[in-house]
C-alpha cells in the first residue's frame, strides 16, 4: 500500500501499531498555546529534549506563529530563532527533525543544519521556491491544506461541503508537488484543522478523516490544544490536554499515521491503553 511508508531525507519511515508522534517546539513569542515559553534557544532545546524523553518520534521546530491573525516574521528572524535549536538537536538526538516554515530560505538553511522534513502549512503556495528546495534536498514533506494565510484564512472558511472541497484542494496540491518533481512517497497530507476552518468544519473533517486515505499518502493531523477543543471543554488546561489525548485515540483507530502534539507523554500513554 502506498501509504505504508514515508520517505524522508536519509531514510524511510514505517509504522507499527500506533501513529508517530510529532512533538511541537514553537520558538516564537506568539503561538496560540505556548507562545513565549520556548523563545530562547536553550529553553527550546530543553523542551525538545523533554519531548524526546517522553517518546516523540519526530520533533517539529517552528519560528513563526501560524495562529489566526498572526503577522509574518522576516526570514532572518525566523532563522535566528530556529537554527541554533536545530543544530544542537541534530548533534544530540537521532530523531528526525522537521522545520515548520513556509519560506524556502528557512527550509534550505534548516535542512543544511540537520532537519530532514519540511512542514509547510501553506501547501507550497507561499514561496515558489519551496517545491524545488524540498525536491533538491530529498526532504520529507508535510503538505497541509489552508486557504489564504494566517491573517486572512478565517475569512475564507466558506464551504458547501468541507470534506469534499478540502479533499479536492489537497489532491490538487499533492498533484502539483509531484509535478514539481517531489517523490510521492516523500509526502504526508494534513487536512489543516483550524486553518480556514470553523470549529464545525473541524469536526466534520474529523468525522470523515478516513476519506483522506483516498489520497494514497499517510495522514497527519494537528489537533493538539486547538480552539475547537477548547470550545468543547473550556479553558481548563488539564481538560484540554485530556481532550487532545482522547481524540488521539480516535484518530489512531481511524488510521491517522502522524499526530502533531504538544503533550507527547500524555498522548503516548493514552495510545498505549488496552482496548476497552
Amino acid at each position: 500500500m502506498l501509504e505504508s511508508r514515508w520517505r524522508i531525507r536519509g531514510g524511510v519511515v514505517t509504522w507499527g501499531d500506533h501513529p508517530l508522534l510529532m512533538g511541537i517546539v514553537n520558538v516564537t513569542p506568539d503561538s496560540f498555546s505556548d507562545g513565549g515559553r520556548f523563545l530562547e534557544p536553550q529553553a527550546a532545546l530543553d523542551q525538545a529534549l523533554r519531548l524526546a524523553e517522553e517518546g516523540a518520534d519526530i520533533l517539529d521546530i517552528g519560528g513563526e506563529s501560524t495562529r489566526p491573525g498572526a503577522e509574518p516574521v522576516p526570514a532572518d528572524e525566523e532563522l535566528r530563532r530556529v537554527l541554533p535549536v536545530i543544530e544542537r538537536l541534530a548533534d544530540r538526538l537521532p530523531l528526525p527533525i522537521s522545520i515548520d516554515t513556509t519560506k524556502a530560505a528557512v527550509a534550505r538553511a534548516a535542512l543544511q543544519a540537520g532537519a530532514v522534513i519540511v512542514n509547510d502549512v501553506s501547501g507550497l503556495r507561499a514561496d515558489r521556491e519551496m517545491a524545488a528546495t524540498v525536491r533538491d534536498h530529498g526532504a520529507g514533506l508535510c503538505l497541509m491544506h489552508m486557504r489564504g494565510n494566517p491573517r486572512t484564512m478565517q475569512s475564507l472558511a466558506r464551504y458547501q461541503n468541507v470534506v469534499e472541497e478540502v479533499l479536492a484542494e489537497l489532491r490538487r496540491t499533492l498533484d502539483a508537488a509531484i509535478a514539481a518533481g517531489i517523490d510521492a512517497e516523500a509526502v504526508v497530507v494534513d487536512p489543516g484543522l483550524g486553518f480556514a476552518k470553523t470549529p464545525e468544519h473541524n469536526w466534520q473533517l474529523l468525522a470523515q478523516i478516513r476519506r483522506f486515505r483516498e489520497l494514497g499518502r499517510p495522514i497527519l493531523v494537528g489537533h493538539s490544544r486547538k480552539r475547537f477543543l477548547r470550545e468543547m471543554v473550556g479553558d481548563d488546561s488539564a481538560a484540554l490536554r485530556r481532550a487532545t489525548a482522547g481524540l488521539a485515540i480516535v484518530l489512531a483507530a481511524a488510521g491517522v499515521r502522524i499526530l502533531r502534539v504538544h503533550d507527547v507523554g500524555l498522548v503516548r500513554r493514552a495510545l498505549s491503553l488496552p482496548p476497552a
